[in-house]
């Protein structure tokens, strides 16, 4: 009997009048949105959280106000690439200059190039480039790929298990189905420990679409190729081309990008005033996980 109720609601998430009717459910238990919170609340985020937490409206609705709790504190759209660039300045997190076969936008990670300490600025950082990736999406688009490079990576470089325990907080609870795939390249045995760890946090559904590639393996390899055109690619990928981070120009086109993001928001843009030394730039830390929260 459960097996088929899986079945049947499965069946059901994927008929697009059933959908329709959940999102309208799920806007009307919402309430009266205003400002912020009503531009975020699109359909098709709302269809977002709702497949997220398997079509339950009620589930849905507590995720997607708590998401609109941590925006309103976080204030991820305010963030600009001035307060976030020194993070950047080795490219460890970038925006990819091609897009996958789909047309969805590539964030390229390489956790070897870490150069700071500061877990607060460096999720502060990852946040603004999915803000940025998610405004460069396609027309119709809702998801984006990523990419990982493990060059470089060593004991003493890469982030904390606490850290990529809030990272995966974060991306969980407030960038629900934002993540189509995610390449793991030729990730080193020191990887495998750090794997096992985080992968506790991770919800089953982001657990499949986390692929590990192999040069060796054809199998992994095939799937890359797939969904990336090879000449576009970098060779750190098994592509033709080099992976270059130019950090003046990706400044400037951030900078340019930031002007967007206030357009969108419909905010006034005012220079930007760095926090005093000491101070963090985050306006919270985010919350500890649960093991409740990432499973339910």
């Amino acid at each position: 009997m459960f097996l088929l109720r899986k079945q049947t609601q499965h069946h059901q998430g994927n008929d697009s009048s059933y959908q329709d009717t959940k999102v309208v459910q799920l806007r009307a238990a919402l309430g009266p949105l205003s400002g912020r919170s009503l531009k975020y609340c699109s359909d098709a985020c709302l269809r977002r959280y709702l497949e997220a937490r398997n079509w339950n409206v009620d589930k849905a609705k507590k995720m997607l106000e708590e998401s609109l709790k941590w925006r309103t504190t976080y204030k991820p759209e305010e963030i600009r690439w001035a307060e976030v660039t020194h993070e950047g300045e080795t490219g460890k997190v970038s925006r990819a200059n091609f897009h996958d076969r789909l047309g969805r936008t590539v964030l390229i990670m390489r956790p070897g190039m870490q150069n700071t300490t500061s877990a607060e600025d460096n999720i502060r950082h990852l946040v603004y480039l999915l803000e940025n990736a998610i405004l460069n999406l396609s027309e119709g688009q809702e998801q984006m790929s990523w990419l990982i490079d493990f060059s470089g990576l060593s004991l003493g470089n890469g982030l904390s298990v606490k850290t990529a325990r809030d990272i995966i907080h974060i991306l969980q609870n407030h960038y629900p189905e934002r993540l189509a795939i995610a390449f793991l390249y030729n990730p080193p045995r020191i990887f495998q420990a750090f794997w096992k760890a985080v992968r506790f946090f991770l919800d089953p559904k982001t657990v499949q679409k986390v692929k590990f590639v192999y040069p060796n393996n054809k199998d992994s390899v095939e799937l890359m190729k797939s969904l990336f055109d090879i000449d576009n690619l970098p060779s750190e990928f098994g592509g033709k081309t080099s992976l270059k981070y130019d950090h003046e120009e990706f400044s400037r086109l951030m900078c340019e990008d930031d002007v967007k993001t206030a357009e969108f928001w419909g905010l006034d843009e005012k220079p930007f005033n760095p926090p005093k030394k000491g101070h963090a730039g985050a306006e919270v830390a985010p919350e500890p996980v649960s093991l409740e929260a990432v499973v339910s």
